[in-house]
């Protein structure tokens, strides 16, 4: 076991809120989703949250939500696909802040498409935002955490970053490489009082549904029925967190079950991929989306 990664049983138990009092957090894509959730959930707990967007009024009225938290709510103006202001927005707020607790790279887009159909330019979008913006975040936040001799940075991947769902290979790049790359620095800066989580989300009810690669809405699609509720997550991954959890499934099922199957290579697991993708492009053609 590498140093730092033990859980004591003390440390099971830790009060789940205590972790979070009086910690400097920065929540990329805050404004809304899982972000936004994750947001309230910390300042629940106490915490002061950074929401970090690009759209000034989104970020706006975001806040004004949550005003009864008074100044622990602030408020970054950042586009997390441009190095220059995440690198700007990280290290100011260390400065405004006096340290930096806590990182949640969660701006992300979906993406299911077929890869004959997908251009290259939804590879390019695609990968800015979900990955770069992740690297970029990693590499202003950790020079920051090994000052101070401590820090927790998460990171969103998905469900569909550990299981390769079919129709949906460009954002399986990118949420693969998310999982791997946490993983690695999990491990890589234990000894260094730097902890690295990664939030594997399934089906949770956001907006994330209605999108497509390039951001356009469509009213047509519909948040699945048996999506688990965004409020519910946060307060689950955030329990997970303190705990010292490192891929964070939520909710934690059907996803785990997911998982373990394909680790595992269970027939029924390869059988239900072949169906899905089989229904998926059925439904494409038959109704023109893939749901």
């Amino acid at each position: 076991m590498v140093a730092g990664l033990e859980r004591e049983e003390g440390e099971k138990i830790m009060d789940m809120k205590g972790y979070y009092k009086d910690k400097v957090c920065i929540v990329t894509g805050g404004n809304s989703g899982i972000g936004f959730a994750l947001s309230e959930e910390l300042l629940r707990r106490s915490a002061t949250v950074y929401m970090a967007g690009r759209n000034p009024s989104k970020l706006a009225a975001a806040a004004e939500v949550l005003k009864d938290h008074g100044e622990r709510v602030r408020t970054i103006v950042v586009d997390v696909t441009k190095q220059e202001e995440v690198q700007q927005a990280i290290e100011r707020t260390a400065a405004e802040a006096g340290r930096l607790d806590m990182l949640f790279n969660n701006a992300g887009i979906g993406g299911t498409i077929q890869f004959e159909k997908a251009t290259l330019q939804d590879w390019r979008t695609i990968i800015d935002t979900n990955t770069w913006s992740v690297i970029y975040g990693v590499y202003a936040a950790v020079p920051i955490m090994l000052r101070q001799g401590s820090g927790h940075i998460v990171n969103t991947s998905s469900i569909a970053g550990i299981v390769p769902f079919p129709m949906q290979g460009l954002y399986a790049l990118t949420k693969f490489g998310v999982t791997g790359l946490t993983e690695c620095l999990r491990y890589e800066y234990a000894e260094k009082g730097i902890r690295f989580s990664t939030i594997c989300p399934s089906n949770i009810a956001t907006p994330i549904f209605k999108k497509s690669i390039d951001g356009t809405v469509h009213d047509q699609l519909a948040i699945p029925d048996d999506a688990y509720p965004a409020d519910r997550a946060a307060s689950d991954v955030l329990d997970r967190m303190a705990m010292g959890d490192g891929i964070i499934i939520v909710p934690e099922q059907p996803g785990t079950d997911f998982w373990k199957g394909y680790k595992a290579g269970n027939p029924e697991m390869e059988a239900f991929l072949m169906k899905m993708a089989h229904d998926r492009r059925e439904s494409l053609e038959t109704r023109g989306t893939y749901f």
